[in-house]
């Protein structure tokens, strides 16, 4: 079954609400219910980037449709507030997401644990024994 390919970039609109003086930037994606904020500009900024990479990547795989993103000029704002468009690369944020690690559950006998904890990475053992299985160097 072929897949369809999915979108290298992605640009939505991003509501950023500012309460004042020392007080945390509010982001708000309103075609996403998704949020997030930051201490000042700059972080918001990028906590918004990393959001909407996140966000996404788990509607990708996932299966779930994403929306189209609304055009700045329908992003309806408040005094405080001011829309930004935000842009992810998703090829980067893909194959972070292939590399990350998870966790798994095994069982061992109780004495093999026992004689193993103090000396046996568990992790690497496991994962250098399946590369070896699957062939995959």
């Amino acid at each position: 079954m072929q897949q369809n390919k999915l979108p290298e970039r992605y640009i939505y609109p991003a509501v950023f609400t500012y309460y004042g003086p020392g007080k945390e930037i509010a982001v708000d994606f309103p075609d996403l219910e998704a949020a997030t904020s930051g201490i000042d500009k700059e972080d918001a900024f990028l906590s918004a980037r990393k959001l909407l990479g996140r966000h996404l990547v788990i509607l990708e795989e996932d299966g779930e449709e994403i929306p189209a993103p609304s055009p700045l000029s329908e992003i309806t704002l408040e005094e405080n507030e001011r829309s930004v468009l935000i842009d992810v690369y998703m090829p980067s944020i893909r194959m972070a997401q292939v590399n990350r690690s998870v966790n798994r559950t095994v069982t061992l006998s109780a004495w093999l644990n026992i004689a193993a904890l103090d000396n046996v990475n568990f992790s690497q053992i496991l994962q250098d024994t399946l590369k070896a299985q699957l062939h995959l160097g």
